[in-house]
C-alpha cells in the first residue's frame, strides 16, 4: 500500500518523500478501487433512479462546466495551493468521466476507448522514449511529435486544421502563428517583430486620429476627465477592430518568439491588477467611504501603495 490511505485528502506534497524519483506510477492497488468507485458514482447519477439534472446532460450542455473547471484548475495552480489544486484536478477528472459516461449512454463510445486511445497516442508521439528514435534536445522532441501527429492527421488539408475554434483568441493566435512558423513562415529575426508592431500601431493610429498622429498626452490622474467618444460608423469600427486585432496578433507573436505564453502573461496581469484594485476598495472601506466618493488621485495613491508592498516592486 502507498503512504496515503484511501480516505486521506491531504495534498500529496505534504506526504510524499521529496527524494522519490520522478516517473513513478501510482500504487494501482489504491488507485483502481477509487477510480472504479468514481465511475460507479457517476454512472449511478446518470441512471434512471439517479439525479434528474445529471440524466438531462448532453455532451453539448456540459461544455460550459468543463471549461469552467479547467479555468478553476488554472487559478488553483497560480495560487500554488496544493489542497485547491487537488480539488480542482478532481473536478476536471469528473468532467472527463461524466463526458465519457454520457457518450456511453448515447452509444457513442466507452471510457476504456478514451483511455486506450490517449495511451496509444502518447506512445506514438514519443518514439524517442518508446521506440528507436533519438532526441537530444527539446527541438528534437518537437520534431518527433509533429511528425507523428502529421502521420495521424493525413486527412487534414491545412497546417492550421485542428486548432480549436473555441480557444481564447490570444491562445489561438499563439497556436496559429506557431503552426505557420513550424513550416518556416516566420520572421527570420525575432527583433523584426517590434518593427512590425510599430507598423501596426501606426495603422491603428491612422484610423483613430487625424492624419494618424498620436497625441502626446502623458499619463496622469490629476487632470480633468475627457469623456470617451465611441466609434459609431460601422465601416470605421470594422477597420479599427481589424487594426487592433493586428496589434494583438503581433504582441502574441512577440511572446511566442521569446518563449512566453501570452495567455499566462495576461492572466498574471489580470490577477495583479485585481489585487491592486481590491486594495483600493479595502482602503476606502477603512475610511468608511465608497469608491464613488474617492477621487481618481486617491484611488491611484492606494493602488501605488498596494504595488509598493508587492515583492519585487
Amino acid at each position: 500500500m502507498s503512504k496515503r490511505s484511501m480516505t486521506d485528502n491531504t495534498p500529496a506534497k505534504d506526504v510524499v518523500d521529496a527524494s522519490a524519483s520522478f516517473g513513478k506510477p501510482p500504487e494501482f492497488a489504491d488507485v483502481l478501487p477509487e477510480f472504479r468507485r468514481l465511475c460507479e458514482v457517476i454512472a449511478k447519477l446518470r441512471s434512471p433512479d439517479g439525479c434528474p439534472w445529471d440524466r438531462q446532460q448532453t455532451l453539448a450542455s456540459i461544455k460550459p462546466y468543463t471549461l469552467e473547471e479547467t479555468y478553476e484548475l488554472l487559478e488553483a495552480i497560480d495560487s500554488d495551493d496544493n489542497a485547491a489544486i487537488q480539488e480542482e484536478l478532481g473536478d476536471v477528472l469528473l468532467q472527463v468521466i461524466l463526458d465519457a459516461q454520457i457518450a456511453a449512454d448515447e452509444n457513442r463510445f466507452e471510457l476504456v476507448h478514451v483511455i486506450r486511445q490517449i495511451a496509444d497516442k502518447m506512445v506514438r508521439r514519443h518514439p524517442h522514449v518508446f521506440g528507436d528514435a533519438h532526441a537530444e534536445s527539446t527541438e528534437d522532441v518537437k520534431r518527433h511529435w509533429h511528425a507523428a501527429k502529421n502521420n495521424e492527421k493525413r486527412e487534414r488539408t491545412s497546417q492550421l486544421d485542428g486548432i480549436p475554434r473555441d480557444l481564447p483568441q490570444l491562445a489561438r493566435t499563439y497556436r496559429i502563428a506557431a503552426r505557420a512558423a513550424s513550416v518556416g513562415y516566420d520572421f527570420p529575426d525575432r527583433r523584426m517583430l517590434f518593427d512590425k508592431l510599430r507598423e501596426e500601431i501606426q495603422e491603428l493610429a491612422d484610423e483613430l486620429f487625424n492624419e494618424g498622429i498620436i497625441p502626446d498626452v502623458p499619463a496622469a490622474v490629476d487632470v480633468d476627465r475627457i469623456p470617451d467618444v465611441p466609434v459609431i460608423d460601422p465601416k470605421i469600427k470594422d477597420r479599427v477592430e481589424g487594426e487592433l486585432g493586428d496589434v494583438l496578433f503581433v504582441v502574441a507573436n512577440i511572446a511566442r518568439r521569446w518563449g512566453i505564453n501570452p495567455e499566462e502573461a495576461l492572466r498574471k496581469s489580470n490577477a495583479k491588477f485585481s489585487r491592486r484594485f481590491q486594495a483600493i476598495e479595502a482602503a476606502m472601506r477603512q475610511q468608511e467611504r465608497s469608491l464613488d466618493e474617492a477621487s481618481l488621485g486617491e484611488m491611484e495613491q492606494a493602488y501605488q501603495a498596494a504595488k509598493a508592498k508587492e515583492p519585487g516592486s
